[in-house]
């Protein structure tokens, strides 16, 4: 197989470590049963607190930091980095040891993100950060991080493989918030900060 192949496998393992899952074992918790089921920082964050959903944060940013690096170490193509990103963020939403169920892939997108265009990822923070202090709800303001990446990629005059790279990312994070666009429609959503009780 080819270093191209093995970086994209390498890439999905990458993203399907589920952290959330691992560290809310941790504490006695099956995070798929509390909350949202979301294994990502913020259902941690509503069971555990703040400790641990900062730990699964950060790891979920940087496995997808991880799978561009090693990309780049093998000197692969631009478009081959962006199918890196794009790999190792479905390994996070359809991790191969959940049973091809994860999380919704915004910290990896981030993290894919922050290490192939570390300028578009800190414009995108802080307008995503926001919406999410502005309205408490981090689904919107993830939503919105992805469409103003998208939309910076091409006021900043990206290269066409970065924009297609974002554009499917912010399509990926539209596709996994479908339900919480519905909550948020019915204003049943749940903001930043309710606690569920961790079983």
């Amino acid at each position: 197989m080819t270093a191209a192949v093995w970086t994209l496998l390498l890439a999905y393992l990458f993203g399907s470590v589920p952290a959330g899952v691992l560290v809310a074992r941790t504490y006695g918790v099956d995070l798929r049963k509390v909350g949202s089921g979301n294994i990502g920082a913020t259902n941690v964050l509503r069971a555990l607190g703040w400790g641990p959903a900062l730990v699964v944060a950060f790891f979920d940013v940087f496995k997808g930091g991880i799978a561009v690096l090693v990309a780049r170490a093998f000197g692969l193509s631009d478009w081959m980095l962006g199918g890196v990103a794009l790999m190792a963020v479905l390994g996070h939403n359809y991790s191969v040891f959940l049973r091809f169920r994860g999380g919704k892939g915004v910290a990896t997108s981030f993290g894919t993100l922050l290490f192939l265009d570390p300028v578009l990822a800190l414009w995108t923070f802080p307008i995503g950060l926001s919406v999410i202090l502005l309205t408490r709800y981090v689904s919107a303001g993830s939503m919105t991080g992805g469409v103003a990446a998208f939309v910076l990629s091409l006021a900043l005059g990206r290269p066409l493989w970065e924009v297609a790279t974002v554009f499917l990312m912010a399509l990926l994070i539209f596709w996994t918030h479908r339900e919480n666009l519905k909550r948020l429609r019915e204003g049943t959503e749940r903001r930043l900060g309710e606690r569920v009780e961790a079983r």
